[in-house]
């Protein structure tokens, strides 16, 4: 029989005692404490789902605004539209389709295809020009949907200083909800890692491009294991076997098919599965340049396309004919085989087109009206119970619910932070540095005489400017470098953004504080300042004040600009303007740019240290014999011994202003 006079062969129902009960959504992780610490869930039963999902897509369309001279194919159906100077380019043209709990579906394609922007769109976090109907038991994405929504990146986006255990323990602390302990939560993060087999390596650190960690496979299964932690009831995977060997990538996928067996509903890109992995799927999806070509099951694919004339006359793995079928190369095409390229390139690229019609025209007759039949078997499963709509209310809440509070985000990204950045803050390299340059600057101002005020004013400056710039430089690499672990875990709703600036912010700290506090140690006294214990103090909480308006500064500039090169050079010209109007190298700036001194943090800091060392009414011996007012001295005459109070509060407003500025910066990174 013809695939396509086949009755619908999908049935989603929701199973007797289908989870619906809100007690259970918010203590699912503890439905899986019946199993014995350690226990590697391949000797087990699959651990259901609380809340089984069944997602359907009908018609979703996805469009992009490309260039004035961008081009778009529409032998599909739907070209592009020209407006304001642009076009608009259709990424995805009318794909649907439908996953059951407990099934895999998996995403084929040639590269563009417009697989990942699908995977996207069924999982919450595609913004733009988006129509078409995706529903979830047959309600909207909610925040409740995204709570019970697992999303694993192509890249494995980890911090490489942690190790698997800490990894998967921080996350379980952040995403599972306060109803469970942290001991409850650190022995579900034990069990996910028993798990998933990770259990040799659970000690070993990710590791990054500068060091050796994990294998790329067990990579995989720490960024699955992620999203394992809250049970989801909808995975969703982007190329989980990418780059990995062929055993590696079955290991994975026959992860995947367990977790599937739990009553999870699974959608997953793969772009060229082996045929072992190809026979894994439940269903399968096969797009062209957006187009849906194939949708149904895995095990009768090859059947439809030789009923509708695409037979193949050897025998070959079923993924790598339809990803033919899917560029428009026919089985046994002579055109592709062609000795004269150059001659048949008109020919084929004809011939390629004609054939991706004849597939579109194909599933447009064939399976278009399989699916609609489908659809709706599954919308009256939907209404199950008879009131028409799921019972679980949280799928249907609107207004974001965090699973746990923001002082233990704060605490959880802190610790999280300063275990991170042990390595790459307390490196031995920024240690000699900071040491070396202070003992050296010591040397050159060895017990410098009180009457060689130019020296001691040099010094002052060379305070300000050192530590107003080393910080900000510092500070420019923390949010770019973070920006995709920022994405991936707001889009999973773990944490407020406010929690996670603050702690990370707070974070950077010890190292910011540490380091000036020995430099200032060191060199005070090397260089014979006022020998006071009070003048020392006041001297290191002025240098320790201005590193966190400097750090303050850096963190704006990288947080604005979100691009580690381009926020290197405005901090470049920034400190090399701030230097420049510091107050010590031009004292007589013309009246019309003299404002431009009282945005330099340097000149403020410049000032207070000359505050602590020196007063209005002290004098020094300019010549011999000779005595004249410090204050009269033209690199402190430039910027004053008065109103130190005020360049307090300016600096307040600055180290205020500046981190007000990066935290509303980073609300533009927005979750996908």
């Amino acid at each position: 029989m013809p695939l396509h006079d086949r009755e619908p062969t999908t049935a989603c129902s929701l199973p007797a005692g289908d989870g619906m009960d809100n007690t259970a959504a918010s203590s699912h992780p503890t439905s899986q404490s019946q199993s014995p610490p350690g226990a590697v869930l391949i000797h087990t039963p699959p651990v259901h789902a609380v809340y089984p999902i069944t997602l359907k897509f009908e018609e979703v369309v996805y469009k992009v605004k490309v260039g004035p001279n961008g081009v778009r194919n529409g032998w599909c159906g739907g070209g592009a539209g020209i407006g304001g100077g642009g076009t608009e380019k259709t990424i995805l043209n009318g794909i649907t389709g439908l996953v059951c709990p407990g099934e895999i579906l998996a995403m084929l394609g040639p590269s563009g295809s417009g697989k990942t922007t699908l995977l996207t769109a069924l999982g919450g976090r595609l913004r733009g020009k988006l129509s078409g109907k995706i529903t979830y038991n047959g309600q909207p994405f909610s925040g409740g949907m995204r709570r019970r929504t697992g999303f694993v990146a192509q890249d494995d986006v980890l911090y490489p200083h942690l190790t698997v255990t800490e990894t998967l323990v921080f996350t379980a602390l952040l995403r599972l909800p306060d109803s469970l302990s942290r001991q409850e939560k650190v022995a579900q993060a034990q069990r996910v890692i028993a798990e998933l087999g990770l259990g040799r390596c659970s000690h070993s650190m990710i590791g990054g491009p500068l060091f050796r960690g994990i294998s790329g496979g067990e990579r995989k299964r720490v960024s699955i294991g992620q999203e394992m932690l809250i049970n989801p009831s909808l995975l969703l995977l982007d190329e989980p076997t990418s780059g990995l060997d062929s055993t590696t990538a079955q290991r994975i996928l026959t992860t995947i098919k367990r977790l599937a067996a739990g009553g999870r509903t699974v959608v997953t890109t793969i772009h060229q599965p082996s045929s072992r992995l190809y026979h894994m799927f439940d269903k399968v999806v096969l797009l062209s340049e957006g187009c849906p070509i194939y949708h149904g099951p895995a095990s009768t694919a090859l059947d439809y396309f030789a009923s509708i004339g695409f037979r193949t006359s050897v025998t070959v793995n079923p993924a790598d004919l339809m990803l033919d079928l899917a560029n428009g190369i026919a089985p046994n095409s002579k055109h592709a085989t062609a000795e004269n390229g150059e001659m048949n390139a008109g020919n084929i690229e004809q011939e390629q087109k004609m054939v991706r019609q004849t597939l579109v025209s194909a599933y447009d007759k064939n399976i278009a009206t399989r699916l609609k039949a489908e659809l709706c078997i599954a919308s009256d499963m939907a209404s199950y119970g008879g009131n028409g709509h799921a019972r679980d209310t949280s799928l249907t809440r609107t207004k974001e619910q965090w699973s746990t509070s923001w002082w233990w985000q704060f605490r959880v990204l802190l610790s999280r932070s300063l275990k991170e950045r042990r390595y790459e803050a307390f490196n031995r390299l920024r240690i000699f540095q900071v040491i070396s340059v202070a003992t050296l600057a010591g040397l050159l101002w060895w017990h410098t005489p009180p009457s060689h005020i130019q020296d001691r004013t040099a010094l002052m400056f060379f305070f300000s400017v050192f530590w107003g710039f080393f910080p900000l430089y510092n500070a420019v690499f923390t949010f770019p470098q973070e920006r995709s672990m920022l994405v991936k875990e707001r889009s999973s709703g773990m944490y407020r953004l406010s929690s996670y600036f603050l702690a990370r912010t707070a974070g950077d700290l010890p190292m910011e504080l540490a380091l000036p506090t020995s430099f200032v140690l060191i060199i005070y006294w090397m260089g014979g300042l006022k020998a006071d214990p009070a003048a020392f103090f006041l001297s290191l909480l002025v240098v320790l004040y201005s590193v966190l308006v400097s750090q303050s500064l850096g963190l704006a500039i990288g947080a604005i600009l979100m691009d580690v090169k381009q926020a290197t050079t405005l901090a470049s010209v920034t400190t090399l303007v701030f230097l420049i109007a510091g107050g010590y190298y031009v004292q007589h700036i013309p009246p019309f740019i003299v404002w431009f001194k009282y945005l330099s943090y340097s000149y403020y800091c410049y000032k207070l240290l000359l505050g602590v060392q020196f007063r209005e009414d002290e004098y020094y011996e300019c010549s011999k014999g000779v005595m004249c007012r410090v204050a009269d001295f033209p690199s402190v005459k430039s910027v004053g011994l008065g109103h130190l109070w005020a360049d307090v509060c300016i600096m307040a407003l600055m180290l205020i202003g500046y981190r007000f500025l990066a935290y509303l910066a980073l609300h533009r990174v927005q979750p996908k």
